[in-house]
């Protein structure tokens, strides 16, 4: 099942009690909102392209076969700054992994 955001897409690979996993592919020029969780952790591993990443407030640079932790409450962003799409995998763990246990501090798409 694909998902369009006005950031790009994600689908989702796999789904249970334990963990849920992603595909996301962010689009040139754009970025989810700079958000965090209460329920979940993530790790993004990043499978085609080049990404500026924000872990709460600090920025750098992944490329292709590099990932990052993030932890449960970090703020978090990752932008394509590039002419090509970035994909990457999104490992969730936690308790949850509902859409709503989103907290955005800024979304340029104008989602609350």
């Amino acid at each position: 099942m694909k998902e369009s955001r006005p950031w790009g897409t994600y689908e989702i690979l796999l789904d249970d009690p334990s963990c849920k996993v992603k595909k996301i592919i962010v689009n040139p020029g754009h970025c989810p909102s700079y958000q965090y969780h209460y329920k979940r952790s993530e790790h993004w591993v990043i499978t085609s392209g080049e990404a500026e990443v924000c872990l709460d407030d600090k920025v750098f640079t992944l490329k292709t076969g590099e990932s990052v932790y993030i932890p449960k409450e970090a703020k978090h962003t990752i932008k394509n700054t590039t002419d090509d799409p970035l994909e990457f995998i999104e490992i969730q763990t936690g308790t949850y992994f509902g859409e709503d246990d989103i907290v955005r501090l800024k979304d340029n798409y104008g989602r609350a």
